[in-house]
């Protein structure tokens, strides 16, 4: 069972084999078996390679991560045809109805704010209406609790901080924790024979992983958590505080270092707990994934598992 992340953040080339990711560098060659990989972010536009080990991540279901000049998650491969029951999953989640599709979202939304609550809960902060808030999701959230929920949340996570300034550190940790959490979401939907692009609740024709960004909003508060920690909010050293966020942390402006990618890149082996079992992300996406092929089987979204997030202070 895969368990494990490729980072490179340095030139290397990369190539096949017998059934292992050969990376070459300058300090030396490193090899890594593939059926222990889950995923390979190439951090770096000074990386290589062959057909032949690509062709073998997609056969193992290994996603790949490309980033831009600036380091930014821009793209990603996932293998096709992960399934022995791919044609007939996908016909089941095609002809879901919008009643279905809408009880699912509900339960989503309301992992996703108990999730939010529980982050603030253990920072010491206000998270009473949040949980209220998780209890008033109705299906397919036509008042957009959802929108109300994230007003507050980041206003008692974050000191000063609004998700639309792109100069804040913190947003760029956020996103590029997120498109780890979403890369990995997607190969979970493609292993367990469901289309990314056929969404519950995101519909757009231009996304290829609606479905994903489904899947993706219980899974952000793992992501926000270790933000959270390396942005040095509040005091840590003292345990939670009452009153919320009360400092900005050095690192709120500036670029994404090298250190701050490699922590995100690590966010899937972050412990969570799923079905009373504590496991890290990695594993708790391919069994939601799995779970929600089994609730669009069955009709019935009480099926559908979902993490919730093992949070420490520090």
């Amino acid at each position: 069972m895969a368990w494990r992340g490729l980072h490179l953040s340095q030139p290397a080339r990369l190539t096949l084999a017998d059934n292992q990711c050969v990376i070459t560098q300058d300090q030396g060659e490193t090899r890594l078996p593939l059926e222990d990989i889950a995923w390979i972010m190439l951090d770096t536009q000074q990386a290589s390679l062959t057909a032949a080990l690509l062709a073998a991540c997609m056969e193992a279901g290994i996603a790949l991560i490309i980033t831009d000049a600036r380091h930014h998650p821009n793209g990603m491969a996932l293998p096709f045809h992960r399934h022995h029951r791919q044609a007939e999953i996908a016909a089941i989640q095609i002809a879901a109805t919008e009643s279905l599709r809408n009880r699912l979202w509900q339960t989503i939304i309301r992992a996703k704010i108990t999730n939010q609550a529980a982050l603030l809960s253990m920072l010491g902060s206000q998270a009473a209406p949040l949980y209220a808030m998780a209890e008033r999701v109705t299906p397919g959230d036509p008042e957009n609790i959802e929108a109300r929920a994230a007003r507050h949340y980041w206003q008692h996570l974050f000191a000063d901080f609004t998700r639309q300034n792109e100069a804040d550190l913190r947003n760029a940790m956020l996103n590029y924790g997120y498109a780890i959490m979403r890369a990995a979401i997607a190969r979970a939907l493609v292993a367990a024979g469901l289309l990314p692009a056929i969404g519950l609740h995101h519909a757009s024709a231009l996304n290829p992983f609606n479905l994903a960004d489904d899947l993706l909003e219980p899974f952000r508060p793992i992501v926000d958590a270790m933000v959270w920690r390396l942005s040095n909010q509040g005091p840590t050293s003292q345990g939670p505080t009452s009153q919320g966020p009360t400092n900005h942390g050095p690192t709120n402006q500036g670029a994404l270092t090298i250190e701050h990618r490699r922590a995100l890149a690590s966010v899937l082996l972050e412990p969570t707990r799923l079905a009373e079992t504590t496991i890290t992300a990695l594993l708790a996406t391919e069994q939601s994934a799995t779970s929600l092929a089994q609730a669009l089987d069955a009709k019935s979204a009480k099926i559908l598992r979902l993490p919730e997030p093992i949070l420490t202070p520090s």
